[in-house]
């Protein structure tokens, strides 16, 4: 159990004079940044559990500079982060320890995808947050709640809104003089991958295919299905991704890029992938912003060849990509005792300034994982325009931002939806697979929907 977890304590053991008046009520009243709650005094000795996954830990480095300056409220806290295999194991392991009583074994504080969270809002496993972050909406980037929201509650604190991008390799574009304003359309896109092919024997590829449940998560629904306008289920419920137009141009549009071969056929995150890409044979990435700090980590043999372009359009439809949303939530245990500390903890990572530049800049000295800040008042400083030399002098963080502009609706997330999404992944890697065509991905998509789901609820 320790092999798997990264821990990081601070014991802080001094004592602080507290103003008289306010030592008997045990809270202080916030006015620095505008904070919307009160700040309880003194946090018991103890220790903050968190659930994350990715590449949590480097968040530590935050949150040692965080209780250090926050040692008057939290003397002796330590802060905790267990990894997850990610959102859906998260969910599972929150899920049987509340069901099995097991309240001690919770986290004080998880990440999560929306489709995860608003499956545990459902069984009434998420503090509600809605009166801590509806007075901070207006300082948010826009939509900011909208995933993390059930009939006007919200039970997620967004951690970063990020929109769906084309990363490209220019040196190669320019190798085979290939205008990236091409790729402004999903069909001038598919017609760059053709011409690749053509010009490279075969050597080039557009992009990249995973044959696991990965398909689904970015090529689906984070990626083409939103830009299609696709629907999993009607207005009612029913399932309709068998017959719905904007289903059948997204899985399409899939099926035109992988049946040409335009498409590596690899695992994402894995050696096989980084190694293509450093050889020249993957020219881009439709795929989320978090991709910078993969290609950054991972494909340094690149360097100042990559820049960065919005999704490409369906002319017909016209969005760009769908923003994803990722949040930290509070799990519903009793006696929370951190709950205000992790929401606090939350608050100055997106709206403290300083602590957050000290922070990315070493991020990027680590060539480690950081997001665009959800606080407008942020965006607006220079730091977040500031050229890259990984993106030969483009700046990704500008791009990051722009890349939000005219970003489609995210897909209808609905109670059934975790279950949903591993129904319609299943077919999927069937099909990328060889076992079946994408029409027969999709007939089997819509029946198992009817038979194991049949009509879903709506939040």
């Amino acid at each position: 159990m320790r092999s798997n977890r990264i821990k990081f304590v601070v014991l802080i053991c001094s004592v602080f004079l507290i103003v008289s008046v306010f030592s008997s009520f045990g809270v202080i009243k916030a006015s620095e940044n505008e904070y919307p709650e009160d700040v309880v005094k003194d946090y018991p000795e103890g220790t903050v559990e968190i659930y994350g996954y990715g590449q949590p830990q480097y968040l530590l480095e935050y949150y040692n500079d965080w209780l250090e300056r926050n040692r008057d409220i939290a003397p002796n806290v330590s802060i905790e982060i267990t990894q997850t295999e990610g959102a859906a194991d998260t969910r599972e392991k929150i899920t049987m320890n509340s069901v099995a009583g097991d309240y001690e074994s919770l986290p004080d504080l998880f990440y999560s995808d929306p489709v995860n969270l608003l499956a545990l809002a459902e069984g009434d496993l998420v503090q509600k947050v809605t009166n801590f972050v509806r007075p901070l909406e207006d300082k948010m980037v826009d939509g900011a709640l909208n995933q993390a929201t059930i009939d006007g509650t919200v039970y997620g604190m967004p951690a970063s809104v990020r929109p769906q991008l084309i990363f490209y390799n220019k040196s190669i574009l320019d190798k085979y003089n290939i205008d990236p304003a091409r790729m402004d359309t999903m069909q001038g896109y598919i017609d760059v991958g053709r011409e690749l092919k053509e010009k490279s024997d075969g050597e080039v590829y557009l992009s990249y295919i995973d044959p696991g449940h990965y398909t689904w998560r970015y090529y689906g629904r984070r990626g083409l299905m939103p830009q299609a306008e696709a629907k999993i289920w009607d207005d009612e419920g029913n399932p309709v991704i068998g017959t719905d137009p904007g289903a059948k141009l997204a899985f399409n549009t899939l099926d035109t890029m992988y049946s040409e071969g335009l498409l590596y056929k690899t695992e994402i995150f894995k050696p096989g992938l980084y190694d293509a890409t450093n050889a020249g044979k993957i020219a881009t990435f439709y795929i989320g912003a978090f991709w910078d700090e993969f290609l950054r980590k991972n494909c340094q043999e690149t360097a100042g060849d990559w820049r960065v372009r919005p999704a490409p359009v369906f002319e017909d439809i016209n969005l760009r990509g769908a923003p994803v949303t990722n949040y930290w939530a509070i799990a519903n245990k009793p006696n929370g005792e951190y709950d205000g500390l992790v929401k606090k903890l939350w608050y100055d990572f997106n709206f403290d300034k300083e602590p957050r530049e000290v922070w990315v800049k070493s991020m990027v000295e680590q060539n480690a994982p950081y997001a665009n800040p959800i606080s407008l008042e942020m965006l607006k400083d220079e730091f977040w325009k500031k050229p890259s030399p990984f993106y030969g002098g483009q700046s990704f963080r500008k791009m990051e931002g722009e890349g939000l502009v005219n970003g489609a609706p995210n897909l209808r997330i609905t109670p059934q939806s975790a279950e949903a999404d591993v129904i319609i992944s299943a077919q999927l890697e069937r099909y990328v697979a060889g076992d079946q065509t994408i029409d027969e991905a999709i007939e089997a998509m819509q029946k198992n929907l009817e038979d194991k789901i049949g009509q879903a609820e709506s939040f």
